[in-house]
């Protein structure tokens, strides 16, 4: 939603159930009522997209989902690891998935009004569907991938509920897949640890925090959207002196999230991440049309439309700093200069299907949420700071864009390690472009983004 104006009052009747299970969303913040209030779309204040507290364990009922996810990194390596310990581990790998396979259908409703516990469960289940995909030995992989209805059917049952895709998300490895350090410490970087770990490495524990120090510092924006929202006349000057000086902050705070995706560098082995850590994260789609699909046993094909996998695109702060600052995906509005023929190849839907992947709620707070660009268009005092921030969000795009060329480009040529067989690629996959773990082509993406941020500019 394109507004050129903060919204004043919401029709909360109309949005007051968030889905079927009717949980009761709160219309208050700081103890008075608001025009615009986060905590309705399960945004905190001081946490943000992260839940503030830990999500708990799922009740008895559902413990044999657990007791799974706890075995599994025991016992299970990716199908192509060929090293001692995995081959060692092999016959426990399959009594693992037999047990899936075995396990009985369970039933969500002991946590259908849970809000906390659907999105452990999504966790959860999605965790150990890619646990078994991505351990399943190749020469068992036809047509397509079936996954056991044990865990498909309650995964897509809770995803409607959730409003989310029934496959691994961002939100499955990042802000639902913690715990304190300290319980009697508020949620910070250095008070929260990374529960499961795929591949049990340190670089991936490191790329979910450096994920999660850009969630954290994207809390200081959503506090300065959520101002913005609730001026009651964004045109006067005690406004127009606000919105200036939060725009400046904005800066700051971009620098900052630029300095946390460059730090990764430092704390994040490339090979190993290449290797090692994204092959766990893919979806359905992530390796091109040329690789079997999957197929969610017991669940009608309607529902399984998204299951692209996770991905660093579906973090919702990134996308509410977009929408803040109307930064044009799409190619909708005719700005200078024109997108070039590579811009106009780009995936224009990317951004839009990545929030399919979010929390329904989530994406409920991204609709709603207005850009400040008009203002800032029509305010001479305003379009330096608003032109300010986009070109720090263009510096951050241009260092994502190298990141990436040294985390995926560059490595999917690399040789893999010695324990990693890889099949030869035919001349096509060989040639064809690299993709990110949610199936996009990663170079042209980033790119059409970048540029599509630097049109943003007002002239």
């Amino acid at each position: 939603m394109r507004l050129s104006s903060p919204i004043h009052l919401l029709d909360w009747a109309a949005t007051a159930a968030w889905d079927a299970s009717q949980v009761v969303r709160s219309t208050t913040c700081s103890g008075k009522l608001s025009a615009f209030c986060p905590r309705t779309y399960d945004v905190d204040p001081k946490s943000g997209f992260f839940p503030p507290q830990p999500l708990p364990r799922l009740p008895d009922a559902l413990s044999v989902w657990e007791d799974a996810l706890q075995e599994a990194p025991g016992v299970l390596f990716l199908a192509q690891d060929q090293g001692p310990q995995a081959i060692a581990k092999r016959p426990a790998g399959e009594r693992w998935r037999q047990k899936i396979r075995s396990m009985p259908l369970k039933s969500i409703d002991a946590i259908r009004d849970d809000l906390r516990r659907l999105q452990r469960a999504h966790m959860v289940l999605a965790t150990i569907m890619h646990y078994y995909v991505h351990s399943l030995p190749q020469a068992d992989v036809e047509a397509s991938i079936v996954v056991p209805k044990s865990v498909a059917v309650p995964l897509s049952a809770v995803s409607q509920l959730l409003q989310i895709a029934p496959v691994l998300t961002f939100a499955d490895t990042v802000l639902w897949n913690w715990e304190f350090i300290d319980p009697t410490q508020p949620l910070s970087i250095d008070n929260m640890r990374y529960v499961n770990n795929f591949s049990g490495t340190q670089a991936e524990n490191n790329f979910y925090l450096a994920s999660a120090a850009v969630e954290l510092k994207g809390v200081e924006m959503l506090d300065i959207f959520e101002g913005f929202m609730n001026l009651r006349d964004a045109t006067d000057t005690h406004a127009t002196s606000m919105l200036a000086r939060d725009l400046t902050r904005l800066v700051k705070i971009i620098e900052e999230l630029e300095s946390i995706f460059v730090s990764m560098r430092n704390t994040v082995d490339p090979h190993e991440f290449y290797w090692n850590v994204r092959q766990w994260w893919s979806g359905a789609t992530s390796k091109g049309p040329n690789h079997p699909g999957w197929v969610l046993e017991g669940v009608r094909s309607a529902d399984q439309a998204d299951l692209g996998g996770a991905s660093a695109g579906q973090s919702s702060v990134m996308h509410a700093l977009d929408i803040f600052l109307d930064i044009d995906h799409r190619l909708q509005d005719a700005r200078t200069p024109a997108p070039s023929d590579n811009n106009r190849r780009a995936d224009h839907g990317f951004m839009d299907r990545m929030r399919r992947y979010m929390p329904g709620l989530h994406r409920e707070y991204l609709e709603n949420l207005s850009s400040v660009r008009e203002i800032a268009e029509r305010t001479p005092s305003l379009r330096e700071p608003y032109n300010a921030a986009v070109m720090a969000l263009k510096r951050l795009r241009d260092s994502h864009i190298r990141i990436v060329a040294i985390y995926v480009i560059s490595k999917a040529n690399s040789t893999p390690p010695a324990n990693i067989r890889v099949d030869k690629p035919s001349a096509s996959q060989r040639d064809g472009p690299s993709r990110g773990t949610g199936g996009s082509e990663v170079s042209t993406l980033l790119k059409a983004g970048r540029d599509a941020t630097q049109r943003a500019v007002l002239k």
